[in-house]
């Protein structure tokens, strides 16, 4: 009689296996290259490098400057079929570019605030394993860097102020002054196609504003925060239209999971360019600033793990310290090229 219904849960096992809808995963790196690697000697090969190592499906690259001409995208992609990597890759124009081991079934600019042309959005949709997905490669208005506010220092002229400004209203106000909220509204407005199509949404970049879940009461009193708790607003119109902040979904701790990007300890910056690292030498200036989302269209997609990508050391009062968190750390073999950290996601795509 045991026998039997240990046969009989085998069968009903081996049963709920195969019926199973099958699952394939797929990595996204999202980094940000300090001007193409220039400001750090051999910084371009870093970057090769890094990518060579990393080995992600996807990339979202920002701040590309195509130099005197030369044309990055191109120049990146043939060094990387140099060394067994293929991929995709495309800026349209812009200083925000995508890498693809998928083939795109379509790219555009989106995504665009009058006054602030140059940030766009570039829009790839591509197919992995019969699904349509759409990627948004983004750089948001680095002006009025107001999470300094709260530390001292103001967020564009990046001066030392005569006292913090902690009021979430006037810190909102004066964020508000930058182009940030009026590209991510645009962009829920544009996910909406997306999304009546039935396609999963993963977006990345550099957004240059923090995210209101690392800006909470329990954080109030860490970092130079001085007592301030604010809802920032890129984070908050994510949130509410649905998409996962990954960083978060996966750590959702702020405390003991902090997951600064920027500014990152590079400790291969020429020394007589050092003091780049920190904007403002006399605050804790560390943040989260740097993610990838994504809208999980009915389960359709998920997160399965998230990594940050770089030196696991940080930028305090403006001098490099060893990290005291609890983050986890893809650190690569080779010349770090930037003075942020990127995110490496693995995401999980439920097969039709």
């Amino acid at each position: 009689m045991k026998k039997s219904l240990l046969l009989l849960f085998c069968l009903l096992g081996l049963i709920s296996v195969c019926i199973a809808k099958p699952t394939k995963t797929f990595t996204v790196l999202q980094l940000n290259l300090w001007h193409e690697g220039s400001k750090v000697p051999n910084g371009y090969q870093g970057i090769v490098d890094v990518l060579d190592q990393v080995d992600a499906d996807v990339v979202f690259l920002c701040e590309i400057r195509d130099f005197n001409g030369n044309k990055f995208m191109p120049r990146v992609l043939k060094d990387l079929e140099a060394r067994g990597k293929h991929y995709y890759g495309e800026t349209l124009g812009m200083v925000v570019g995508v890498l693809s081991k998928f083939k795109p079934d379509s790219l555009m600019r989106c995504c665009i605030v009058p006054g602030d042309e140059v940030r766009a959005m570039l829009k790839m949709v591509t197919t992995i394993d019969g699904q349509s997905i759409s990627f948004y490669s983004c750089h948001l208005d680095y002006l009025h860097y107001e999470c300094y506010m709260p530390r001292g220092y103001d967020g564009t002229t990046w001066k030392k102020m005569d006292k913090p400004i902690t009021d979430e209203n006037e810190v909102l106000k004066a964020n508000r002054m930058a182009y940030r909220d009026e590209t991510i509204r645009s962009f829920v407005q544009e996910v909406q196609s997306d999304i009546k199509q039935g396609r999963p949404v993963i977006m990345g970049g550099d957004f240059n504003e923090p995210s209101h879940l690392d800006w909470q009461a329990d954080t109030k009193d860490l970092w130079d925060h001085n007592g301030a708790i604010i809802h920032w607003d890129c984070s908050m119109m994510l949130h509410e239209a649905g998409f996962k902040d990954t960083y978060r979904e996966k750590y959702p701790n702020p405390v003991q999971y902090p997951g600064f990007t920027f500014p990152a300890g590079n400790k291969v910056a020429e020394q007589a360019k050092l003091e780049i690292l920190a904007w403002a030498p006399d605050a804790d200036e560390r943040d989260r600033i740097d993610f990838i989302y994504y809208y999980p269209m009915n389960s359709k997609l998920s997160m399965k793990n998230c990594l940050l990508v770089g030196p696991s050391e940080t930028v305090i009062r403006g001098k490099i310290t060893e990290n005291n968190s609890k983050d986890k750390f893809l650190t690569p073999s080779c010349i770090w090229p930037t003075d942020h950290k990127g995110n490496l996601v693995t995401f999980k795509i439920r097969r039709k």
